[in-house]
């Protein structure tokens, strides 16, 4: 990807995350970018070209960001898993928030637009993967189910917090408890019971 292009499609995921979808436009992008008027039209000559286009950038950098968290941790129980996810949302609404932000706008546009729905679904693929192989990891006996409700659980704190932004936020006690609940041993079987003591009797 060029140089000139990743200006102009940053550029496009700071207004989506700023400003929400109606004030992508050519024109705007342009503007944040710095750049002479057109430019934006150059790369992408529909406003459909460049929402392609955003959704392949804003994938990529919440790649490398969550890469950059993941090859650090292997977590083998459910408290480290969940101090690594708590990490991960604290960063979504802060330094990250603006992406953050990109991505709920952008999910709300998929909504109605199945081309950009089915990038969304693609994009999101791998990190589900990840989590899906971290919860096998610290003993998940349905990694699947567990991913989902795991999943839905971390998108509600993290809308929550960019709605309603705490500055003492930090969810981690919560993310381990919801992990550990999930994670739980099975109830141990009843052991058979004990003989009566003294000699065996007759049946």
């Amino acid at each position: 990807m060029s140089t000139r292009r990743v200006t102009l499609l940053d550029a496009a995921i700071q207004i989506l995350g700023e400003r929400g979808v109606r004030a992508v436009t050519h024109r705007a992008v342009d503007a944040e970018a710095g750049v002479s008027a057109g430019s934006t039209g150059n790369y992408f000559s529909t406003r459909e070209a460049l929402f392609a286009a955003i959704v392949e950038r804003f994938a990529e950098r919440e790649r490398q960001n969550f890469e950059e968290l993941a090859v650090t941790v292997v977590p083998t129980t459910p408290a480290e898993l969940g101090r690594t996810l708590g990490t991960f949302v604290r960063h979504g609404t802060t330094r990250n928030r603006t992406l953050t932000l990109c991505r709920c706008a952008l999910l709300v546009e998929a909504a109605n637009n199945p081309g950009l729905r089915e990038q969304m679904a693609v994009t999101g693929a791998g990190v589900s993967a990840w989590f899906t192989a971290w919860l096998r990891l610290v003993g998940s006996t349905d990694p699947s189910h567990h991913m989902h409700v795991l999943g839905n659980y971390v998108t509600g704190l993290t809308l929550h917090q960019l709605a309603v932004p705490d500055p003492h936020f930090d969810p981690t006690d919560k993310i381990v408890s919801l992990l550990e609940s999930l994670v739980a041993p099975p109830p141990a079987h009843p052991s058979a019971a004990p003989a009566v003591a003294g000699r065996p009797g007759r049946p």
